[in-house]
């Protein structure tokens, strides 16, 4: 599920219940609280990204690139306009990260100093040259994911590992390159 199909309100919300559950809050969430939670370090890049998308869909190009410049500037990432992300996307920590994927699913966590995007200059912005990461998907410190690459479900990229190839569901990835370390078993 991406942002296209939900209202930025929701997503919003949905955003903001993710944090509070990730921080062991209430996860019960007023407007009160999600005006409150805005202000924080961890949501308001969420936010900043959420509106530059927002704006990029509604063709208001020049909008969407201050948003995402706001975002560079206060918060030291860097999230292209276009990047679909789903619901539930949360950042510990920003500085120095870099997301420039074609997708990424729900409930994903990206960690200071990752870089998700194409191995070479890439101007068109599609997915033969862009990650694909899947939900549920957890990015370390300093991680590298590039190329036009699919990341599976619940997919684990350790810390400052360099991602080149495509990793299935359930996966937990480490080393340059990266190589698959463990599969976990899937719950039914």
């Amino acid at each position: 599920m991406y942002s296209d199909e939900l209202g930025l309100f929701r997503l919003l919300t949905l955003d903001a219940r993710r944090h509070r559950e990730l921080l062991g809050g209430q996860v019960d969430v007023s407007l009160l609280r999600l005006c409150l939670s805005m202000l924080s370090p961890r949501f308001a890049p969420v936010l900043l990204c959420r509106l530059a998308y927002a704006c990029q869909r509604r063709r208001l190009s020049p909008l969407a690139k201050v948003f995402s410049l706001l975002n560079f500037m206060v918060f030291g990432i860097e999230i292209a306009v276009a990047c679909k992300i789903g619901p539930g996307l949360f950042f510990p920590h920003t500085q120095g990260t870099v997301i420039g994927a074609y997708s990424i699913g729900s409930n994903a966590v990206i960690y200071q100093g990752v870089t998700v995007g194409a191995r070479d200059l890439d101007f068109t912005y599609d997915e033969h040259h862009r990650p694909v990461v899947g939900d549920g998907v957890m990015l370390g410190a300093g991680a590298k994911v590039l190329g036009g690459i699919r990341l599976g479900d619940n997919v684990t990229v350790a810390a400052n590992a360099v991602l080149l190839m495509s990793v299935p569901d359930q996966s937990v990835v480490g080393g340059i390159p990266a190589k698959i370390l463990k599969t976990r078993n899937e719950v039914a």
